[in-house]
């Protein structure tokens, strides 16, 4: 066995296939100066005892992306480190009982189209023709994947760690990490064999992420789950028309039941996500042993029961088959079953690769990702999906972790409804509002921890979880939002907004570091102003509004989902020597928002500030006695003012507000409302509309672009793509005759019969009365009046390219007013 190195430019730490694959993309990147520690042997954590299903199906564009990679990968991967694997490439069939659930098959087959994937929707006859001992009852169609199978997980490892090996790369195997520190801008790792500095560190532990991140004072976000599946003997049925066949039948997934069935040689594998499910080392009186290397939890066949006869049910030739083996052993889950891939938050040159929940089949497109995130500080994709900094500090509390994982666990399947609302770890962040709130008919969920109404029912509406499970936009509420919408337009409406982000940005030199940052120009003080922060590729990294105080004292507000991204991106930029400094004060300041036309005249009434100071303007006041800061801009696209207070005074201000406001027209309005009136402004989202998917250029934002600046941060990218010509550009479309759905998140656009691009948001207007969707379109078809076509749960819709201008006040004259 090779000894420790004394120095290296990256550690990993953990040896499964997140970490092999990590390494190989390492060194294939040139980066050949990486070592690999492993407690005990490859593999040895979640890997050895996986499944080892590697499916590219996803809701998800980017695990989509990621998973395909991954399959792409492993095809060629035996033959390019020449190292012998066992992958089958068996295809899929994902069966659906309901209307939602081929909903749901369409919109992946969609995505998966577009992604270059043959997938598609089928349905009994093709089920039955494709698996003959399947009974169809109860069963609508399916999605059908080719490019589904399986994979031995050991084979994939030793396979990723060959090839790492080949180009340079290092693997130091029963060698675990007991400690780390940072010394002279490096990582010291200490193990039984000795300490190895290196430059840049990555958290690949599996499992034991979270005992690793505790090195370095990062209190990773996960839990571990009890997951078993049952292997069968062999049933000669099946073996003989194997045999005639010359395969092996298509791995069986039924999600409405919850669990999947493979074929395994001449037998069976029946893997269930069970609702009545276990978490593990999740209390003082079961923790985590020091070691638990290639070892598995008792059985548990109770908890199965329900799954088995279901899958005898729908399968029966399963019946005949004697039970083999079971294996139950711990899986990872992150609260929202997503993997951390990315920088560790608040820890300098370190890095996670780790809570895994699919790991195999993720491994693949997770070493890219990863690699890119360390050698280049970027990725080729937007992982916003995997970004460790997507949860804040309060999502590392054990029982909110295990409530989480258990919730996901047992729904690891579930459609994704745009409505619905997890109820598991809910009430982790209050409004001071909260109570009022809720007393006046909000309905709530979760942005960030901090929970916000998302519309507001009234006596006799339906509010049951079941009401959500639906992609059709007449949901109980549809006329509640509609009537929001109407407040605002009218007369006016007052939103609640807890837990915006927000950093002062102050002190010698803050203003001209900040100008290098951004596309546009910094506000003059006094004023406020909407920036883009682009990455050296000219992409779109973020989007904050400038509330500049004086020459060099501002505050920095961005969506409450990314403060620890923005932040992070802020503060890893700032010279070290800086004689400003940024300070995170998200949790100190709360934010209203009053929109409508009669808002001038409720403010009159409550306050003696200058109303008549014109948009994008700030000034302080006090409100029922208390300090207040009205910012002079509206995300509703009317008449409008933010109120910024400290917490302590938030009700205070707001019962102020609402008293003088009731004989105004004053009404709530929630999140829903809130999106639909930002659709008609042509107002982009973080994460949906705004993404490193996109250039500054694509997103239409030129007019954020200060080209006359000496510098900012991705010039020269964006000069380039000017000069060569925009492929694709940010559209407003209209969808005409719609449908009883709108378009979600990543509908494909098609004209005569060619993918042309893709929506990022979608909703319905109501103040224009129209289905709304914003994209990317090819440029030659970005012109006024072009019509395309949007595909939404697989039924095209003719859509009209709208002029570039909100469809709602497109000069913005109710804005100003």
């Amino acid at each position: 066995m090779a000894g420790l190195p004394t120095t290296a430019r990256v550690v990993i730490i953990g040896g499964g296939v997140v970490g092999c694959s990590s390494l190989y993309h390492l060194c294939k990147a040139g980066w050949t100066d990486c070592v690999l520690l492993e407690k005990n042997e490859l593999t040895s954590g979640s890997t050895w005892h996986a499944a080892g299903n590697v499916p590219t199906f996803s809701s998800s564009w980017s695990l989509m992306t990621m998973q395909r990679y991954s399959t792409e990968l492993y095809r060629g991967l035996a033959e390019a480190v020449d190292y012998p694997m066992n992958y089958h490439v068996t295809g899929s069939l994902r069966l659906a009982h309901t209307k939602e659930r081929m909903q749901e098959f369409q919109r992946a087959k969609g995505m998966g189209r577009y992604q270059g994937m043959d997938i598609d929707v089928v349905g009994l006859d093709e089920i039955k023709r494709r698996y003959p001992f399947i009974e169809t009852h109860e069963l609508k169609g399916a999605l059908y994947d080719p490019s589904d199978g399986d994979i031995d997980p050991a084979q994939l490892t030793q396979a990723l760690a060959k090839g790492a090996r080949d180009m340079g790369g290092k693997i130091i195997r029963f060698c675990p990490v007991t400690g780390v520190r940072r010394e002279n801008d490096e990582w010291v790792i200490a193990t039984p064999q000795g300490e190895i500095r290196c430059e840049i560190v990555i958290n690949a532990a599996g499992y034991r992420a979270a005992e690793v991140g505790k090195m370095f004072g990062r209190d990773v976000p996960m839990m571990v789950m009890s997951h078993q599946y049952i292997l069968f003997e062999e049933i000669p049925e099946l073996a003989a028309w194997t045999k005639e066949q010359g395969h092996k039948l298509p791995l069986l997934r039924d999600v409405d039941t919850s669990y999947y069935l493979r074929q395994e040689k001449s037998g069976m594998n029946l893997g269930p996500y069970e609702r009545n499910c276990r978490a593990h080392w999740a209390t003082h009186n079961d923790p985590m042993p020091e070691d638990f290397s290639f070892q598995l939890f008792p059985d548990d066949l109770d908890r199965l029961e329900h799954y088995l006869a279901d899958a005898v049910a729908r399968v029966p030739i399963l019946g005949t088959a004697g039970l083999s083996k079971v294996i139950n052993g711990p899986i990872p889950y992150a609260p929202d079953g997503n993997p951390l891939i990315g920088p560790m938050p608040g820890v300098p040159n370190a890095f996670e690769a780790c809570v895994f929940t699919f790991g195999i089949a993720q491994g693949g497109g997770a070493g890219k990702v990863l690699a890119e995130w360390v050698t280049e500080g970027q990725t080729e994709w937007d992982m916003w999906s995997c970004d460790p900094r997507r949860f804040t500090s309060f999502a590392s509390a054990p029982d909110y972790c295990v409530a989480k994982g258990m919730e996901i666990y047992g729904n690891e399947y579930a459609i994704q409804f745009p409505r619905h609302a997890w109820p598991e770890g809910r009430n982790r962040k209050l409004s001071p509002l909260h109570d009022r709130i809720k007393a006046l008919g909000g309905q709530f969920d979760a942005y960030n921890g901090w929970e916000r109404a998302t519309w507001y029912a009234q006596p006799g509406d339906d509010t049951s979880e079941e009401s959500t499970l639906t992609f059709r936009r007449d949901g109980p509420w549809q006329q509640r939002v509609r009537e929001e919408c109407l407040a605002v337009r009218d007369a006016a409406g007052i939103l609640d907004l807890p837990g915006f982000s927000r950093f002062n940005l102050e002190g010698p030199g803050a203003a001209e570091w900040l100008a290098l940052q951004v596309t546009g120009l910094v506000p003059k003080p006094g004023r406020i102003g909407l920036v883009y922060f682009a990455d050296d590729k000219g992409r779109i990294v973020t989007e904050m509004s400038v509330v500049r105080h004086g020459e060099d004292q501002m505050t920095l507000i961005t969506a409450a989902v990314a403060q620890w991204h923005d932040f992070e991106w802020l503060k890893s930029r700032m010279p070290a020597d800086a004689a400003f400094t940024l300070t995170d004060r998200t949790e100190e300041y709360s934010t209203q928002i009053l929109a409508g036309p009669n808002s001038r005249k409720i403010l009159a009434e409550v306050c003696d500030a200058d109303l008549t100071l014109p948009w994008l303007t700030h000034q302080e006041t006090t409100i029922a006695g208390r300090w207040a800061k009205l910012v002079r801009v509206s995300f509703a696209g009317e008449l409008g003012w933010e109120i910024h207070t400290k917490v302590a005074d938030t009700a205070t201000v707001f019962d102020a507000v609402w008293a003088a406001g009731r004989k105004h027209g004053l009404k709530p309005f929630g999140m829903y409302a809130l999106d639909s009136l930002r659709l008609e402004k042509g107002y982009r989202t973080w994460k949906g509309d705004l993404s490193t998917d996109y250039s500054i250029l694509q997103g239409g934002l030129e007019r954020f672009v200060k080209w006359d600046k000496p510098d900012f941060r991705g010039k020269a990218a964006l000069l380039n793509e000017k000069q060569q010509g925009v492929k694709k550009r940010f559209v407003t479309l209209v969808v005409e005759n719609p449908g009883d759905c709108d378009a979600p998140y990543m509908s494909t656009l098609w004209h005569e019969g060619t993918i042309v691009g893709e929506t990022t948001s979608g909703g319905w207007g109501h103040r224009v009365g129209k289905s709304i969707a914003l994209g990317m379109l090819r440029t030659d078809l970005t012109e006024p009046g072009t019509a395309v076509e949007v595909e939404i749960f697989g039924d095209r819709f003719k859509a009209i390219v709208q002029n570039d201008e909100p469809l709602w006040d497109p000069k913005n004259e109710r804005l100003r007013a």
